[in-house]
């Protein structure tokens, strides 16, 4: 696995890209990464704590976590610890629902960020396949608010949402 570690009003020592390195790595016992694989570690600082945000886009997903605390090496600590969960999470649901390989069960998330030089940030989603239970999985392992997709059941583009009441929300879209 490569590294890419940045520090945001902070100075990344070599102890702390010691520590980072050493912890992800150790992400490797629960799925297959290969040395192409880039692990993404952004810290920044900020008047009440510190804040490690990691995001490591894999074959079988993109796995992200984001913790703020007062002390550096216990944000790092947590943070791996969110990333274990949230593959243990994943894990789970898969196993329950298919009985085939993990790797095989995941949804990739087809990504191109493009910058303009206007400042406007432009991202272009292949909707991949998938029922109403896979999109809101791969939502909620993302941890992002909604989620588009092409439903296999109705073959049109959706997308999925979290509400303020913690339901989620669906749009469909007739094209």
């Amino acid at each position: 696995m490569k590294f890419e570690i940045y520090g945001e009003n902070i100075t990344i020592t070599d102890g702390m890209r010691h520590k980072i390195e050493t912890k992800l790595s150790f992400l490797k016992k629960y799925f297959m990464i290969d040395d192409d694989t880039t692990a993404r570690v952004v810290a920044k600082v900020y008047p009440n704590g510190q804040k490690v945000e990691v995001t490591i886009p894999t074959k079988v997903g993109l796995l992200r976590a984001e913790v703020m605390h007062q002390d550096f090496y216990a944000a790092v600590d947590l943070a791996i610890d969110k990333l274990e969960d949230q593959i243990r999470r994943q894990k789970t649901r898969l196993s329950h629902r298919h009985k085939d390989s993990l790797a095989e069960n995941f949804i990739t998330l087809n990504e191109e960020s493009n910058e303009d030089e206007t400042l406007v940030k432009t991202k272009r989603i292949y909707a991949d396949e998938m029922t109403l239970d896979e999109a809101i999985m791969q939502m909620e392992m993302l941890s992002h608010s909604f989620f588009i997709y092409k439903d296999i059941d109705a073959n049109k583009l959706a997308v999925v949402y979290k509400r303020f009441d913690d339901n989620y929300g669906l749009i469909e879209i007739d094209e």
